[in-house]
């Protein structure tokens, strides 16, 4: 046993610190970005921000939307492919579209399907998804993975620390996602006492992957999900390294969304709930195996409508953060970016204040 005294952040400890700035608008900060690959020859430029792969958000009504904006949705992987065949009668774009499989037996095997239906040529996106990152299993998946697509680019997740977000992308993986537990339909960390807090995940390992480089110095990448409250969140997300952003609850609670509504004294909402949670668990396979405990909730959100104004309000905060830090692209974001921390008794406070007052 150790005991680790260095100081982890979570995105409510920090503020970011106003800098001159030469900008005149918010219509200067660019949100796209460009990018290009550790391992695949792909190049990709678009706004990096993506949908968590939930039943309730990464579904193909929010694909269609988001595609508009230049958005990627990360499909959830109980879709059939039947169920693709019949999307992509009416959808082809593939930069704004991630395939999401785990690595059981039949999830290997729908992925070979696909292949061999030619639909795997509709994505740009592989997304390996396995609640532990950390099992020899995954690692021995996502070298499998990229031989059989050697252009792909391939998103390994979950994990939080330096060391294996290094090895997944020697293991031929490009992006790695960071996130273990701290996702408001997730109680992994309630659950099994497992998680790392998410600023410092963030900083820790973008620092780890972009100081992996090939010939051609392209990088190693991470995405930052989960612990995103607000859209604060997600500028300090990319102030602290993240290439990539990824949510779930923020992109739920829409007619975009899918999932039931539901109406509960007078007021509206939809479904929401975590991928490991027994409502997810019974929906997907029938059942929960007696080996496994609930990682995940059931929540009812309030119903939000449409998602358009959510985005044009995410975007226009992403641009509103630039000019006060003085970025005028995505990019400089963590170039321009000083934390301070700040008195968490005090934000804690402040956000209930918040919530009482927009109740």
């Amino acid at each position: 046993m150790r005991i680790e005294n260095d100081i982890k952040l979570d995105y409510a400890d920090v503020l970011l610190r106003p800098k001159r700035s030469t900008l005149t608008s918010r219509k200067e900060v660019v949100l796209e970005r460009e990018f290009s690959f550790y391992h695949s020859p792909k190049k990709w430029r678009w706004v990096p921000i993506m949908t968590a792969n939930m039943a309730t958000s990464g579904n193909f009504s929010m694909a269609r939307t988001l595609s508009e904006y230049k958005m990627i949705t990360m499909l959830h992987k109980y879709y059939t492919i039947a169920d693709y065949q019949e999307f992509f009668q009416t959808f082809d774009n593939p930069d704004y579209i991630g395939y999401t499989l785990g690595i059981r037996e039949d999830d290997l095997i729908q992925l070979a399907e696909m292949k061999q239906a030619w639909l795997m040529d509709k994505f740009s996106f592989i997304c390996l998804d396995v609640p532990n990152g950390y099992i020899q299993k995954f690692l021995e998946v996502i070298k499998s993975v990229r031989s059989s697509f050697p252009e792909h680019i391939i998103i390994a997740w979950n994990v939080v620390t330096n060391e294996i977000t290094e090895e997944i992308i020697l293991a031929w993986a490009d992006i790695v996602k960071i996130w273990i537990g701290p996702w408001s339909a997730c109680t992994t960390r309630k659950m099994t006492g497992v998680g790392y807090p998410q600023l410092s995940a963030v900083i820790e390992c973008a620092d780890a992957a972009h100081g992996i480089t090939n010939k051609e110095w392209n990088c190693g990448l991470i995405i930052a999900d989960g612990g995103q409250q607000y859209p604060s969140c997600v500028a300090k997300a990319f102030g602290a390294g993240a290439d990539f952003n990824m949510f779930g609850s923020m992109f739920s609670g829409f007619d975009e969304s899918g999932w039931n509504l539901v109406e509960k004294n007078g007021k509206k909402y939809k479904e929401y709930f975590g991928s490991s949670s027994n409502h997810a668990l019974i929906q997907n396979y029938g059942k929960k195996e007696t080996h496994r405990a609930s990682e995940g909730r059931y929540i009812l959100m309030p119903y939000k409508g449409s998602i358009h104004q959510f985005i044009q309000d995410l975007f226009g905060s992403l641009r509103s953060t630039g000019t006060y830090i003085g970025a005028s692209k995505i990019k400089q974001f963590p170039k321009c970016t000083t934390f301070i921390r700040v008195n968490r008794q005090l934000t804690t406070y402040l956000e209930r204040f918040e919530s009482d007052d927009n109740a």
